[in-house]
């Protein structure tokens, strides 16, 4: 698994630029991004647009590199795991449609990971373009919900939690989490009039966030946050940069705790932020609690080399594990958590190795990991195995390390807004 492989891709496409077909595929990567917000059933309007995007793109060109090859090869065998698994559970539609969204879900991170080889920065910039407004849907829709808007809390809140364009608050705050990377990356760059939009936009990812009352999400959003600031800090090529990113983080920081002390001057918001604060939860603590249960399961799943089947770790224990790595092991055997612990190590180097590798798109490369690397630790305390936001990720990251160092030129193109003192 090299470091870079290949010739490095065109920038702007070349030719292709001024291509109608070109137009066709950045806008398809833009609508795929936005579908990803509306996941009322599955398999949801993500999988449609994605099927039509991978059609798109088998017809106008795919390459298979070795290391993409690598990923491909690790979610076959995770996936296989999970198929072996399924065996004597086909007649259960539930566990049924269980394994076919996670080999779809599979197969998007191996596309995904092939489109941004070619024309790589204006692809990057439709899928952010589309995922923000995604974000800014959802959560919209989870603050009106909340606030029971025109009657729409029964729509888009649960259990007096915003969960906007989703069936749980506890997939919301995540969704978001990476467009409020890219905003606050927008605002740490000085990219001039992006950044009081960025502001605003911001503001209302923020309220979907943190109304979502995810302890989850915030431990999330504040992780990436600070990772980004770190990476973008350590990444910065002078000192008057870094003397830029520090002041903008002390002024996003005390903008925080502003809108945290206007948000907490309303007693429901104050009251169940109480509640939700509270690090362990009466449902997590004891033998028979999560934590308990996820530890209960392990020595059951050491003699069950085909786990307990998919979606079937409930008629086990009281609820589903809450762990991805628990539950890729009950979900899909032995077979299947041992691949995607390898996943993740694989990831892990890949990634670490990424951001601080200078290219033109090393900015994107920050934000996407910055916020991946910290998911990946959110899998501790929940199932993110069927997040869509996470396999497409995971696909940008593979994708992104795959392609040749850019030039040193590109690599600063992150910072010229700064640089030219806007």
């Amino acid at each position: 698994m090299s470091a870079a492989e290949g010739p490095a891709p065109t920038l702007h496409g070349g030719a292709a630029a001024r291509s109608p077909v070109r137009g066709l595929e950045l806008g398809t990567l833009w609508l795929l991004g936005l579908a990803g917000a509306f996941v009322f059933i599955e398999p949801s309007p993500y999988e449609a647009v994605a099927l039509l995007a991978l059609c798109l793109f088998a017809a106008t060109g795919l390459r298979l590199t070795p290391s993409i090859l690598v990923l491909a090869v690790l979610l076959i065998a995770f996936n296989l795991g999970g198929s072996l698994s399924l065996l004597p559970f086909l007649g259960e539609q539930r566990a049924v449609q269980f394994v076919a969204v996670s080999w779809y879900l599979a197969v998007t991170a191996v596309f995904l990971a092939m489109v941004v080889r070619d024309d790589t920065l204006a692809r990057l910039e439709a899928l952010k373009g589309g995922y923000i407004v995604a974000a800014l849907v959802a959560s919209s829709a989870g603050i009106l919900g909340y606030f029971d808007v025109a009657g729409l809390g029964d729509l888009f809140s649960f259990n007096e939690r915003a969960s906007g364009t989703f069936k749980d608050p506890n997939v919301l705050g995540p969704f978001a989490v990476l467009p409020l990377v890219w905003l606050a990356q927008d605002m740490l760059a000085g990219r001039g009039a992006a950044s009081p939009r960025a502001l605003a936009f911001g503001v209302i990812l923020f309220g979907g966030v943190f109304l979502s009352f995810s302890r989850g999400a915030w431990a999330h959003a504040a992780g990436s946050i600070g990772l980004l600031v770190l990476l973008t800090f350590l990444t910065a090529p002078s000192p008057r940069l870094r003397r830029r990113i520090v002041l903008a983080s002390v002024a996003g920081a005390a903008l925080l705790v502003a809108g945290l002390i206007v948000a907490l001057s309303f007693e429901s918001i104050r009251a169940m932020f109480e509640l939700r604060a509270s690090l362990v939860q009466d449902y997590d603590g004891g033998v028979t609690g999560r934590f308990g249960n996820q530890l209960r399961s392990i020595s059951e799943l050491l003699e069950r080399p085909n786990g307990f089947g998919p979606v079937r770790f409930r008629f086990h224990f009281p609820e589903d594990p809450h762990n991805v790595f628990v539950n890729a092991f009950a979900s899909y055997g032995w077979l299947g958590g041992v691949s995607y612990l390898a996943l993740v190590a694989a990831t892990l180097v890949i990634g670490w190795r990424l951001v601080f590798r200078r290219s033109a798109w090393q900015g994107h490369a920050i934000a996407v990991w910055a916020t991946l690397f910290v998911e990946i630790l959110q899998g501790l305390q929940i199932d993110t195995d069927h997040w869509r936001h996470w396999w497409l990720m995971l696909g940008l990251i593979w994708g992104l390390s795959s392609i040749a160092t850019g030039s040193g030129d590109a690599a600063r193109s992150l910072y010229r807004p700064i640089e030219a003192g806007r």
